[in-house]
């Protein structure tokens, strides 16, 4: 479809007056019911609605302007979607009353007839009454680093189109988005594609609202005079320091390595250090009984345990 502005003849700037006056005088000039003999003046009358249900929508309007719906009213890239089967007005509708709109542009009374023929509350009944397409269902896992750093997941829909969908901020499981239009057809239109996001389980991360977290083994030697050590994170492996003296337990705060939150900035990942004993080893185990303070002291005092 050509630029919206260009259809309905107004500049980009256009006032909103100013696009309902062109619509208006265009809708007037091709309806089918004026020019039953041409056949080209249904398209056209068709396309000048369609760029009118877009221009007179604020929200559309402003979107189209900023290059994220096209002229028929699909999303533009990262998602990929073409326009609605077959041109026309790609799903969308008028958001009032389509005889309030008849009457106005032809100037009958509401609830009456048409000046040319035709009953526009039976016409608007039965263009309402279409019924769009199947919706279809689909279920995304999101690998679990994927999910963190919101990177755009490739989907293949059942109609053998292939898009990539941009994962929403904040997003949780269960999350449900709509792709418009990549639904089953119908006769009033296709419906749409509904895509249920799952994040998939990760063998030694675990989510925890907008942070992730980590149990970090560490050896004794690590914990008891400190070290720098390499630590997975959602965005690649970093190098952390131990404080010497650690005890299994301690907890460290990475910032910035969790989840995008809803604003964008992004969760903490926290590093539970466990103290890695080795099961049998005979020069540890001659360390521990011969160690001057090991009965001296006792950890479970403050649990009121002698």
């Amino acid at each position: 479809m050509a630029d919206l502005y260009s259809v309905l003849g107004v500049a980009r700037g256009a006032s909103d007056a100013d696009v309902k006056k062109a619509y208006r005088k265009l809708a007037k000039e091709f309806h089918p019911d004026r020019n039953k003999d041409n056949p080209k003046a249904a398209d056209r009358f068709r396309e000048v609605s369609a760029a009118y249900a877009i221009l007179s929508d604020p929200d559309k309007r402003a979107q189209y302007d900023r290059g994220e719906i096209d002229a028929s009213g699909q999303p533009k890239a990262p998602f990929g979607f073409g326009g609605a089967p077959g041109g026309g007005s790609g799903g969308y509708e008028f958001s009032g009353d389509a005889s309030d709109l008849f009457s106005e542009l032809f100037g009958r009374a509401r609830g009456g007839r048409g000046g040319f023929g035709f009953d526009f509350d039976d016409l608007t009944r039965r263009t309402r009454s279409a019924p769009k397409g199947a919706d279809v269902a689909y279920r995304l896992s999101v690998p679990f680093e994927e999910a963190a750093r919101l990177e755009p997941q490739r989907v293949t829909l059942r109609n053998g189109k292939t898009v990539d969908l941009k994962l929403p901020a904040g997003f949780e499981n269960g999350r449900q988005l709509r792709l418009a239009g990549q639904g089953e057809a119908g006769p009033g239109g296709p419906g749409d594609a509904l895509v249920t996001l799952e994040i998939a389980p990760h063998r030694f991360f675990t989510r925890d609202g907008d942070h992730v977290r980590l149990d970090l083994p560490v050896r004794l030697d690590e914990a008891v005079l400190g070290a720098k050590v390499k630590v997975p994170t959602v965005d690649g492996p970093v190098m952390v320091g131990v404080p010497a003296g650690s005890t299994s337990g301690r907890v460290l705060r990475l910032r910035g390595k969790g989840f995008t939150k809803a604003d964008k900035s992004r969760g903490d990942q926290f590093v539970t250090l466990l103290v890695d004993l080795p099961a049998d080893d005979p020069e540890l185990r001659a360390f521990a009984e011969r160690w001057a303070g090991g009965e001296a002291r006792n950890p479970r005092a403050g649990l009121g345990v002698d």
